[in-house]
């Protein structure tokens, strides 16, 4: 598997996942702000990955503050930078809070370098944690999936957007090499950037298993003809009724199986589901640059016109067939059974 990023001391090692499937191309920083760049850019993508990003982003800005003057004051700036990156990946705002209860209460203490040592090592457990997560959830994602079936998924969601296995990737992964299932997956382009194109296809041609790739607009056609059979796909945020958001094009899918009668599922971790999002109404979604959609690769496609660019949209649990979490795959009504997971608690 594609390593995505790997602390190094006090260096911050990525995968430039921009420049795939052409070339792979690592960056290593020092510099919390490159941290910053790359989850505005895209360099460092997916939710899950992106709260390790961040935390990691912290303990670099951390070694930094050491040498300034206020070192508390630096830190807030840190937080606040990695904040303004990206607005819907909720992991983002979980792992950045996580790191928070370690510095903001030392404020009283007065020696910084324990606190850079306990950050290192707090974003260490959340790195750790995450990899472990990945795994349980594509065990139970796997246990969906029967063999012949022919999977649709959307985006990216194996290794490079979440570490480890990774969350819908990671269930077909685990079906394929630790139960031996005969799956053929369908991944969709993913516009405007491709991901699914890029990224998706790169990975399962990596993994070795059969990938075939199909515009965004071809999935309701194979539906009609009896080609695809289950969709997995992950989630950047998940209210507390269950509302999903992800990748722009998810909510198309998800109405296009329902019509179809087809099972429709989606895999990420808890850390995904935000307790102060009732529903999807609550979830911010982020707009980005005009550019992303009049171009492609350097090159203009389109005249210079108005260009809407939501990056994410809310499927509303009421066509999400299940959630598949570590703590196992859980079935609708969502809401309760969310309630009691993120207390700790089994449904």
């Amino acid at each position: 598997m594609l390593q995505a990023l790997e602390w190094k001391g006090r260096t911050l090692r990525f995968l430039d996942q921009t420049r795939l499937p052409r070339e792979e191309v690592y960056i290593e920083t020092e510099d919390y702000r490159d941290v910053v760049e790359a989850i505005k850019t895209l360099r460092i993508r997916g939710a899950p990955l992106i709260g390790v990003a961040a935390a990691y982003g912290v303990c670099l800005g951390a070694f930094e503050a050491l040498k300034s003057d206020d070192f508390f004051a630096f830190l807030r700036e840190v937080d606040a930078d990695l904040r303004a990156t990206r607005p819907t990946a909720v992991n983002l705002f979980w792992a950045l809070d996580r790191m928070q209860r370690i510095w903001l209460p030392g404020e009283s203490e007065g020696d910084w370098e324990d606190i850079v040592e306990r950050l290192v090592e707090e974003a260490k457990t959340i790195d750790r944690e995450n990899a472990l997560l990945s795994e349980r959830i594509a065990r139970f994602g796997a246990g969906l999936l029967e063999d012949g079936d022919r999977v649709l998924t959307h985006c990216n969601t194996g290794p490079l957007a979440c570490g480890g296995w990774g969350t819908a990737l990671g269930a077909i992964l685990w079906a394929v090499h630790r139960e031996g299932k005969r799956l053929v997956v369908y991944a969709d382009e993913t516009r405007p950037l491709l991901q699914g194109a890029r990224l998706t296809a790169f990975e399962l041609q990596k993994a070795g298993i059969p990938v075939t790739l199909i515009c965004d607009n071809m999935a309701g056609f194979l539906m009609s003809q009896g080609v695809i059979t289950k969709v997995i796909v992950g989630a950047d945020r998940i209210a507390m009724n269950g509302d999903v958001a992800n990748k722009i094009g998810t909510y198309t899918v998800a109405v296009l199986a329902r019509h179809h009668g087809i099972p429709f599922y989606v895999a990420a971790p808890l850390s995904s589901v935000d307790p102060k999002a009732r529903s999807g109404a609550d979830i911010p979604i982020e707009e980005r640059g005009a550019e992303e959609v009049l171009s492609f690769g350097g090159v203009r496609v389109a005249p210079q016109v108005a260009v809407r660019n939501p990056a994410f949209d809310v499927t509303p649990a009421e066509l999400v067939t299940a959630l598949v979490t570590e703590e196992g795959v859980v079935y609708p009504p969502f809401g309760e059974k969310l309630e009691r997971l993120k207390e700790g608690r089994r449904p």
